[in-house]
């Protein structure tokens, strides 16, 4: 059976080439991703400025396949989570948000994840692999059919779902180019978000290379904790990771801003004194630190922090000179929620076994 190419992988420089292969001028590229991104139509039939002959190429040669869509959750709240089918027993977990003025679309960037946080429900599944740029792209169509036939749309995307986003790099950033591409989705910089939890060399590449937003997973304020809480921490300690996040600071022609994620967890990283010691330790940086009530999850060992806590947290926060806001929960009656999200995973790394 012959490989065909999925072209929800390709930016406009690969659909240059592939289209050249076929004996194509360039001007097809343009044809064909205001077909796919602007009408969503992935029927090489119907697109009618395409030839005949070309059209029989792309059907021997090429494909725009969607993952199959195994479950679609509504929450309450309107969050809407889809369950997707990537094969070989695997699933994934993409989730869109809805708010007044904007909403925001969390994509994943593996099945599983190899860091192994303790307190997310995608570190406990285990890892199985990378996903490639189609299968993040496709998150976004599938998402997108479904928000165009009511009226809404996507004016965001986080990669913050399932996975290390800088453990993918290459793929990630290939499906940010075509999040910006105004040929594809036309999204600002502004409105794409890379959260990680601090691969340090790939930080310096990001700052290079891909104009989007940055999303640090902290947690805690001291390289004891944080080693617990984020294992990477071990490999990568707080000064390396915040020298990161400076140079990706300094780095770009416009001004950039970095937020700092902080999951507020009773009794381990939420008292008084670690609110001024992250206030010490953001100090001069700019950013912003979101606290995340901590969203419960099946054989979880931690509890969310209280409500008063939390407010006092961020008081101090304040009081120090960096801001903070504190993230609403959505979507929890789903598992749609910040940590919860777990999808289904052929585990390749043995910790779903422990």
């Amino acid at each position: 059976m012959q490989y065909r190419q999925n072209l929800f992988g390709l930016n406009q420089q690969d659909l240059d080439n592939f289209f050249s292969q076929l004996g194509e001028k360039p001007h097809r590229t343009k044809q064909f991703m205001q077909w796919v991104y602007h009408q969503r139509e992935f029927d090489f039939d119907k697109m009618s400025n395409l030839d005949e002959q070309l059209k029989d190429k792309l059907k021997t040669v090429a494909t725009l396949d969607l993952p199959r869509v195994v479950v679609q959750n509504f929450a309450l709240d309107g969050v809407i989570k889809w369950v997707l089918d990537l094969g070989n027993q695997n699933h994934i977990e993409t989730i869109y948000i809805p708010e007044k003025k904007r909403g925001t679309l969390c994509i994943s960037s593996q099945i599983g994840c190899a860091l192994a946080c303790t307190f997310c429900s995608t570190g406990k599944q285990g890892f199985n692999r990378n996903l490639s740029t189609a299968e993040m792209i496709t998150q976004v169509m599938i998402a997108q059919q479904y928000l165009h036939a009511k009226d809404k749309n996507i004016s965001n995307v986080v990669f913050m779902g399932m996975g290390e986003p800088l453990l993918n790099e290459n793929a990630v950033y290939q499906a940010c180019g075509l999040l910006l591409d105004d040929l594809a989705f036309g999204l600002s910089r502004r409105k794409v978000t890379i959260s990680t939890s601090g691969i340090v060399p790939a930080l310096y590449r990001l700052a290079k290379q891909v104009p989007v937003s940055l999303a640090i997973s902290l947690h805690a304020a001291n390289d004891a904790l944080r080693n617990e809480l984020v294992p990477i921490n071990q490999k990568y300690p707080l000064k390396e990771l915040l020298a990161a996040c400076q140079n990706y600071l300094d780095s770009g022609t416009q001004e950039r801003h970095i937020l700092f994620e902080y999951v507020m967890l009773e009794g381990v990283n939420d008292s008084a004194q670690q609110a001024r010691q992250l206030a010490k330790l953001l100090y001069g940086i700019a950013a912003k630190v979101n606290l995340i009530p901590f969203n419960l999850f099946p054989k979880s060992i931690y509890r969310t922090s209280k409500t008063a806590t939390i407010k006092t947290f961020q008081d101090i926060l304040f009081d120090n000179g960096i801001r903070a806001t504190t993230r609403r929960v959505r979507g929890g009656d789903v598992l749609a929620a910040c940590g919860q999200l777990a999808g289904k995973v052929v585990d390749k790394s043995g910790r779903s076994q422990l």
